[in-house]
Protein backbone atom coordinates (compact mmCIF):
# COMPACT_ATOMS: atom_id res chain seq x y z
CA UNK A 1 0.00 0.00 0.00
CA UNK A 2 1.11 3.58 -0.34
CA UNK A 3 3.01 5.41 2.33
CA UNK A 4 1.16 7.39 4.96
CA UNK A 5 2.69 10.52 6.46
CA UNK A 6 2.83 10.95 10.23
CA UNK A 7 3.42 8.47 12.96
CA UNK A 8 -0.06 7.44 14.11
CA UNK A 9 0.09 3.91 15.45
CA UNK A 10 3.15 1.93 14.50
CA UNK A 11 2.13 -1.33 16.17
CA UNK A 12 3.07 -4.22 13.90
CA UNK A 13 5.36 -2.01 11.80
CA UNK A 14 9.13 -2.43 11.62
CA UNK A 15 11.77 -0.14 10.19
CA UNK A 16 12.71 -1.25 6.69
CA UNK A 17 15.13 1.56 5.79
CA UNK A 18 15.59 5.31 5.72
CA UNK A 19 13.74 7.25 3.05
CA UNK A 20 17.14 8.41 1.75
CA UNK A 21 18.09 4.76 1.11
CA UNK A 22 15.47 4.56 -1.64
CA UNK A 23 16.52 5.71 -5.10
CA UNK A 24 13.53 6.50 -7.35
CA UNK A 25 12.39 3.44 -9.31
CA UNK A 26 15.11 1.19 -7.83
CA UNK A 27 13.78 -1.67 -5.65
CA UNK A 28 15.51 -2.29 -2.32
CA UNK A 29 15.38 -5.82 -0.89
CA UNK A 30 15.06 -6.06 2.88
CA UNK A 31 14.32 -8.97 5.20
CA UNK A 32 11.65 -8.19 7.80
CA UNK A 33 10.85 -10.89 10.33
CA UNK A 34 12.06 -13.54 7.91
CA UNK A 35 9.93 -12.15 5.06
CA UNK A 36 11.71 -10.96 1.90
CA UNK A 37 10.31 -7.54 0.98
CA UNK A 38 10.96 -5.24 -1.94
CA UNK A 39 10.59 -1.56 -0.98
CA UNK A 40 10.15 0.85 -3.87
CA UNK A 41 9.96 4.63 -4.12
CA UNK A 42 8.14 5.59 -7.30
CA UNK A 43 5.67 8.18 -8.53
CA UNK A 44 6.18 10.17 -5.32
CA UNK A 45 5.19 7.34 -3.00
CA UNK A 46 6.69 4.32 -1.24
CA UNK A 47 5.42 0.77 -1.71
CA UNK A 48 6.30 -2.60 -0.17
CA UNK A 49 5.59 -5.96 -1.78
CA UNK A 50 6.75 -9.50 -1.20
CA UNK A 51 10.07 -9.84 -3.01
CA UNK A 52 9.38 -13.29 -4.47
CA UNK A 53 7.67 -13.64 -7.86
CA UNK A 54 4.47 -15.70 -7.63
CA UNK A 55 5.42 -17.55 -10.82
CA UNK A 56 8.97 -18.57 -9.93
CA UNK A 57 11.19 -18.36 -6.86
CA UNK A 58 12.92 -15.21 -8.15
CA UNK A 59 13.73 -11.95 -6.36
CA UNK A 60 11.63 -9.12 -7.77
CA UNK A 61 14.02 -6.51 -6.40
CA UNK A 62 16.43 -7.51 -9.17
CA UNK A 63 13.88 -6.37 -11.76
CA UNK A 64 12.93 -2.95 -13.08
CA UNK A 65 10.23 -0.52 -11.96
CA UNK A 66 8.12 1.49 -14.39
CA UNK A 67 4.58 2.92 -14.28
CA UNK A 68 4.06 1.68 -10.69
CA UNK A 69 4.88 -1.89 -11.80
CA UNK A 70 7.75 -4.13 -10.75
CA UNK A 71 8.96 -6.58 -13.38
CA UNK A 72 10.36 -10.04 -12.76
CA UNK A 73 13.71 -10.11 -14.53
CA UNK A 74 13.50 -13.83 -15.35
CA UNK A 75 10.21 -14.25 -17.23
CA UNK A 76 8.99 -10.66 -17.62
CA UNK A 77 5.83 -10.76 -15.52
CA UNK A 78 4.99 -7.40 -13.99
CA UNK A 79 3.12 -6.76 -10.75
CA UNK A 80 1.21 -3.63 -9.71
CA UNK A 81 2.94 -2.15 -6.65
CA UNK A 82 -0.42 -0.89 -5.33
CA UNK A 83 -2.38 -4.15 -5.60
CA UNK A 84 0.15 -6.94 -6.22
CA UNK A 85 -1.85 -8.12 -9.23
CA UNK A 86 0.11 -9.45 -12.20
CA UNK A 87 -0.37 -7.58 -15.46
CA UNK A 88 0.65 -10.39 -17.76
CA UNK A 89 1.72 -13.98 -18.14
CA UNK A 90 3.35 -16.16 -17.10
CA UNK A 91 2.38 -15.03 -13.57
CA UNK A 92 -1.31 -15.49 -12.75
CA UNK A 93 -1.28 -15.08 -8.94
CA UNK A 94 -0.82 -11.74 -7.14
CA UNK A 95 2.03 -11.05 -4.74
CA UNK A 96 1.41 -9.79 -1.19
CA UNK A 97 1.38 -6.00 -0.72
CA UNK A 98 2.28 -4.60 2.70
CA UNK A 99 1.21 -1.34 4.37
CA UNK A 100 3.87 1.37 4.60
CA UNK A 101 4.21 4.34 6.96
CA UNK A 102 6.74 7.14 6.86
CA UNK A 103 7.86 8.36 10.29
CA UNK A 104 9.77 11.63 10.52
CA UNK A 105 10.70 14.25 7.96
CA UNK A 106 13.22 14.63 5.21
CA UNK A 107 15.75 12.05 4.03
CA UNK A 108 16.24 10.70 7.56
CA UNK A 109 12.58 9.72 7.78
CA UNK A 110 12.06 6.03 8.57
CA UNK A 111 10.18 3.76 6.20
CA UNK A 112 8.09 1.40 8.32
CA UNK A 113 6.46 -1.73 6.88
CA UNK A 114 4.00 -4.17 8.41
CA UNK A 115 4.54 -7.72 7.14
CA UNK A 116 1.94 -9.06 9.58
CA UNK A 117 -0.89 -7.57 7.55
CA UNK A 118 -1.51 -7.39 3.83
CA UNK A 119 -3.33 -4.63 1.99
Amino acid sequence: MTATEGSGTTEGYVRACALADLEPDVPLRVELGGVPVSVVRTEGDVFAVNDICSHANVSLSEGEVEDCQIECWLHGSSFDLRTGKPSGLPATRPIPVYPVKIEGDGPDAAVLVSVTQES
